[in-house]
């Protein structure tokens, strides 16, 4: 039995096989990928241990379009909140349908859910990263400012999940990257030490204003994820890092926005900005789905 393609991180990749999987997408969204329904006959589990409204709607259109169908299991309605185990649901699962994506918190879930199944599993988003979100930054990116490469990219807020997917774009992609973060809410030191020894561009910094200079492209994502207590606290170190008029002005005079959704308008992100001439986020929402088929197709082929 051959290996299923799982699609886990972007740092499990190289730039080619992540370019490639971008180049289906868009020729997915062209219209110029070649046949109706290249994944006919094939079923999609999506499995959902958090909320979702881009990530479960993307995947279930997309599976669709490209002629298969899903099936959606939200963890109360499954046993995997009744005890049963992780690897035994992957084992399950592979009987039944051709692709898993999930939807979890902690990474091991999903490290155990592929080590098991004998079909390909998607990530989803983990708490420590999302990729299906930047693979459809950077098709957004590229349909407004082109070649992603050598720009200069600014996350500005929380050091998150998607912060630290961003980090491994910017290396696997090949542009620069400058996160300005509290020092509290900065990725995980082992992110950037990797940035680094693979050759990425990649630093951070505390001021916001330093981050988003000459930037071509302003990311921020929200301030309180699902699940986090801390909320008074975060909000005080975060305040200095809400993206307005004035912090877009000290990017280039062509810069985007971007903002994976849901936003907390008025939090990490100004009404102004959010639906201003500059920002992009609602394509970037409508990339997800683009971006995920061609993650699909690759998986499947």
């Amino acid at each position: 039995m051959s290996t299923p393609r799982h699609f886990l991180d972007l740092d499990d990749f190289d730039s080619a096989t992540l370019r490639h999987i971008l180049d289906l997408g868009s020729a997915f969204k062209a219209g110029r990928a070649p046949g109706d329904a290249p994944l006919a006959g094939k079923t999609l589990a999506i499995i959902l241990e958090k909320p979702s409204t881009r990530t479960r709607v993307s995947f279930e259109v997309g599976i669709q379009q490209l002629g298969g169908r899903s099936v959606v299991l939200p963890e109360s309605e499954t046993h995997l909140g009744r005890g049963e185990t992780i690897a035994d649901t992957a084992r399950v699962l592979s009987r039944y349908v051709d692709v898993i994506m999930i939807r979890t918190d902690a990474p091991a879930k999903l490290s155990e859910l592929a080590s098991h199944a004998t079909v390909p599993v998607i990530n989803g988003l983990t708490d420590d990263s999302h990729p299906c979100q930047l693979m459809a930054d950077v098709m957004t990116f590229e349909e407004h400012l082109g070649p992603i490469a050598g720009r200069r990219v600014a996350w500005v807020g929380d050091g998150n999940n998607v912060a630290a997917s961003w980090i491994h774009a910017a290396v696997r992609f090949n542009f620069t990257l400058r996160l300005a973060c509290p020092e509290p809410l900065s990725p995980a030191p082992a992110l950037i030490e990797w940035a680094g020894r693979e050759g990425g561009d990649v630093g951070l910094v505390e001021d916001a204003a330093d981050a988003v200079a000459g930037a071509d492209c302003v990311v921020t994502d929200t301030w309180l994820s699902m699940g986090q207590k801390d909320a008074k606290r975060r909000q005080e170190l975060l305040t200095p890092y809400r993206v307005d008029e004035a912090m877009m002005a000290g990017a280039k005079p062509d810069a985007i926005f971007m903002h994976c959704l849901p936003a907390h308008r008025g939090e990490e992100v100004t009404d102004a900005v959010m639906d201003g001439p500059r920002s992009v986020v609602w394509d970037e929402a409508e990339n997800r789905l683009h971006a995920q088929k061609g993650i699909l197709a690759w998986c499947l082929s």
